[in-house]
């Protein structure tokens, strides 16, 4: 098959295709066919292609490497390689590809993987984590088992959003931070886009995106600056309040924690008793919470008696763990008691906290990790090297200062997605309610934003929906089911227009099989176990309205608006940035 499709020439079209389907037994459709049809979800793909090999390349792998892409539109591109990957060998999926590596101008570095057979017309692109600076396709995010992917359905690429390192230092160039804030995803969907089409002869019908953690953040920035450029989007545990995260919301709970004279009051080994107590108070007999916000339990209730020393069968807390949870549960405040990030720690994340708390209380946390990057490289015009997670100041001038200087670059939190709506796209957004990394409290609250401004909850939900997972950490992992398939949930939304009414959460044993499930429904709704059947069965569960998540207030100084956007650019050798979006 790898080599009647490296022979592939367009005058060889009719012979080429008779051969395909003898080899695979099936009678190919036409790209004009194909396109009248569409791409199609999970749920109908199997039947849809069982008699379709997909829409084969029009050129060899090894042309991609040749072609000029120079003149592409706001994205000038260099294709560094063009191979060949055996099925064997793509860690997506058991299909085999051309694997095109490229850069767009200036540094913007992407690999796209292209089909040789069974390709849908869709088009995926992955978001990556952390400050980035690498390139890494090897999974899709809330995808699991999704067919048109393991199959071959799409192209997939993805980018280092523009540097070549984790390190926050890239963005001391004012290029680099304008491509980490909102640009190289942009940039790279129109490059891929165009490779795409040169390379299959005709260009995808459907574009998706997916990504979790700065995945999710880049996620949302597409539906907000870029509306057409995806059909569907999935965001996982979205770091779209770049700024106020990264800055406040570490900082804090690094404060929190070391405030015994720069030594941690709580050390991983306290994490296994304290998750204990906190089931056990809040009623949770199957080692999730679902409703979180519903529970009131305080660590003061387990606070030492006068004398008493906590041990591994009698856990309790001293006056400084207590001092320090009753922060971690509240997050970050100002002087007048205003959230500076809209979210906290929820009860029953705690085992998840290895973050957040050292393993001994002398050493550091990743939270002071994360602070250190971002304040000496990321937020200020100029590097700070000296600063540390000490020197975050929970003032509000401070914190207007702050969004004054990135707001405009990195943050996505405009609530505004009428464009995206009217150019029909759908959004899946998903947050582990147990997610040490980025409180889960703070897509709740952009969410709310979204129906709001939306026009409310019916209008919000016919193209974007919320799923809250129990007792899952950050991007999965966790105590609850974690395993998921988002993906074909939002290309079956977008073509066939079926919103997905709820997603069936799974949890994996050591084989790989399923030992619990469970289903989670759009927010503010909850699943419970009305039944009285299993806890591991989604059969016993059905749908209830959380009050508590519907209700939450968050009191947010930066809360959520439109129009702080910018875009920033090189005009004639000056900076120059405008109001905007795009």
């Amino acid at each position: 098959m790898a080599r009647l499709l490296a022979r592939w020439r367009p005058g060889r079209a009719a012979a080429l295709l008779a051969a395909l389907a003898v080899l695979v037994g099936t009678v190919l459709s036409l790209a004009g066919s194909q396109a009248a049809s569409g791409p199609v979800g999970n749920a109908a793909y199997t039947a849809a292609t069982a008699a379709d090999a997909g829409t084969p390349p029009a050129i060899d792998c090894t042309a991609v490497a040749k072609l000029d892409l120079a003149a592409i539109p706001g994205a000038p591109t260099a294709i560094t390689s063009a191979k060949v990957m055996a099925a064997d060998a793509n860690s997506l999926g058991k299909w085999a590809a051309c694997d095109v590596t490229g850069l767009v101008a200036p540094q913007i570095q992407f690999e796209l993987r292209l089909p040789l057979t069974g390709w849908q017309q869709n088009y995926l692109q992955v978001g990556c984590g952390g400050n980035c600076g690498s390139v890494n396709l090897n999974n899709v995010p809330a995808a699991a088992d999704c067919t048109p992917l393991t199959d071959g359905g799409f192209a997939v690429a993805t980018n280092n959003e523009g540097h070549f390192n984790g390190s926050g230092v890239f963005a001391t160039d004012p290029t680099l931070r304008v491509d980490f804030g909102y640009k190289a995803d942009h940039e790279v969907a129109v490059a891929a886009k165009e490779i795409i089409k040169r390379f299959y002869g005709r260009a995808a019908t459907h574009s998706y995106f997916s990504g979790c953690s700065q995945g999710g953040h880049q996620a949302l920035t597409e539906a907000q600056r870029y509306p057409k450029d995806f059909n569907g989007i999935v965001a996982g545990a979205p770091a779209n309040n770049w700024t106020a995260l990264n800055v406040f919301a570490h900082a804090w709970n690094a404060q929190a924690v070391y405030s015994d004279n720069g030594r941690a009051t709580l050390t991983t080994p306290d994490l296994a008793p304290l998750h204990a107590a906190v089931l056990k108070g809040c009623g949770a007999t199957d080692g999730v919470i679902t409703d979180p916000l519903s529970c009131t339990w305080d660590p003061a209730s387990i606070k030492c008696a006068a004398g008493q020393t906590s041990a591994p069968d009698d856990f309790c807390l001293n006056a400084a763990q207590v001092k320090t949870l009753h922060k971690l549960y509240a997050g970050p405040h100002d002087e007048n008691g205003k959230l500076l990030y809209p979210g906290w720690q929820l009860l029953g994340s705690e085992l998840n906290w290895d973050v957040i708390v050292p393993a001994t209380a002398d050493t550091p946390s990743g939270d002071q990790n994360f602070v250190k990057e971002t304040i000496r490289y990321m937020v200020f015009p100029n590097a700070r090297p000296t600063l540390t997670y000490k020197d975050v100041k929970f003032t509000s001038a401070y914190f207007n200062n702050l969004l004054r200087l990135n707001h405009a670059t990195y943050d996505a939190t405009d609530p505004d997605l009428s464009a995206f709506k009217a150019a029909g796209g759908k959004l899946i957004l998903w947050h582990g309610l147990g997610d040490q990394h980025i409180p889960a409290v703070g897509t709740m609250a952009y969410y709310k934003a979204v129906s709001k401004t939306m026009g409310g909850t019916a209008r919000t939900e016919s193209f974007a929906r919320l799923f809250l997972l129990p007792g899952v950490a950050h991007c999965g992992g966790g105590q609850g089911p974690n395993s998921f398939d988002a993906l074909s949930a939002v290309m079956d939304w977008v073509t066939a227009g079926k919103a997905p009414a709820s997603l069936v959460t799974n949890r994996l044993g050591t084989d790989g099989g399923t030992v619990a499930s469970r289903p989670v429904f759009p927010y503010p709704y909850i699943a419970v176990n009305t039944t009285g059947g299993p806890a591991d069965r989604a059969s016993s569960y059905t749908k209830q309205l959380s009050t508590a998540e519907r209700d939450v207030r968050v009191d947010y100084l930066g809360g959520f608006r439109s129009g702080y956007e910018t875009v920033s650019s090189w005009i004639d050798g000056k900076w120059v940035t405008r109001p905007g979006k795009s």
